[in-house]
């Protein structure tokens, strides 16, 4: 029995799983850092006998685990929640094996084991929701370094005409600021559920998610990028989008017979929200089996 926890910016998914599959969840509603963990922490009481933690946050977090803030959320938009200890807080309380890593990573993995890029050991998952991130696994593992990506804050070349400045508090105009939910809601006066398929605005929303596709497909590793979150999923105008645009921008270079159809590479993720919650099960499940993917 695994229990899982997806943290993310407007909700936290607690799902307890066994053999993979999720028996028991709970949503709880990111607050404030003391009264989402209590809560959490209540969700996962009325579950003891669990034998392995994974939680999968939204970041940026700490996964150096020799470093001091191993398991912590550190320099997030998120009001509030810089420096939270998270996995440390979970870890002493329960006293089971506990895996942590990003949320993106979490999906990713998941994304890997059961859903859209089963069978391939080399993928992307984006999410574009709340904010933007990217999990990027070569190899069947997460790519790791120094830390994990942060490609949702890179800063893509605009599209012509638009000049407005976006509303990440770091960047500004990088693909955050651009084209996660709260940022749509910010140019549009609106949230994505409410806009119409022909606005103009999707274009400007698709263009820096594209930008964004192009850079990771000239990094060369995924062979598949997978994307969920409440806007990639609840609009589904946008993913063709995305590919028109990706395809006019990368133009006639490299090889592109490795992607083969852009249908086919860029596809939504295929456990819809579970990916989440099963991708917390899933580090939860590699910490019990003594596996690491932290930075070194």
């Amino acid at each position: 029995m695994i229990a899982g926890v997806e943290l993310g910016g407007t909700k936290c998914l607690c799902a307890l799983a066994r053999d993979g599959t999720i028996v028991e969840h709970a949503r709880v509603d990111t607050t404030d850092p003391d009264t989402t963990m209590a809560e959490i922490e209540a969700a996962l009481d009325g579950w003891r006998g669990f034998d392995a933690i994974g939680i999968a946050s939204f970041g940026p977090v700490g996964i150096d685990l020799h470093a001091a803030n191993y398991g912590h959320i550190t320099a997030t938009t998120k009001p509030g929640w810089a420096d939270t200890d998270v996995a440390g807080r979970l870890q002493r309380r329960y006293g089971v094996p506990t895996g942590f890593h990003t949320d993106v990573v979490g999906a990713a993995l998941a994304e890997g084991e059961w859903g859209a890029a089963k069978g391939l050991a080399d993928h992307a998952y984006v999410t574009i929701g709340t904010g933007v991130g990217v999990g990027l696994i070569a190899g069947g593992k997460p790519v790791v370094g120094m830390t994990h990506q942060e490609m949702g804050h890179v800063r893509p070349v605009r599209m012509a005409g638009d000049d407005w400045p976006g509303i990440c508090s770091f960047h500004g105009d990088c693909v955050e600021g651009l084209a996660s939910g709260p940022a749509i809601k910010a140019r549009a006066g609106v949230s994505a559920d409410q806009i119409a398929e022909h606005s103009p605005i999707w274009p400007q929303v698709a263009h820096p998610i594209a930008q964004l596709c192009h850079a990771l497909v000239l990094t060369g590793i995924p062979r598949r990028i997978v994307f969920g979150g409440g806007v990639s999923l609840g609009v589904p105008w946008l993913l063709p989008i995305v590919r028109r645009m990706l395809d006019a921008s990368l133009g006639s270079y490299g090889d592109r017979s490795l992607l083969g159809s852009l249908d086919e590479y860029i596809v939504p993720a295929a456990l819809g929200a579970e990916a989440g919650p099963l991708g917390a099960v899933l580090l939860g499940q590699h910490a019990l089996d003594g596996r690491s993917f932290t930075a070194p």
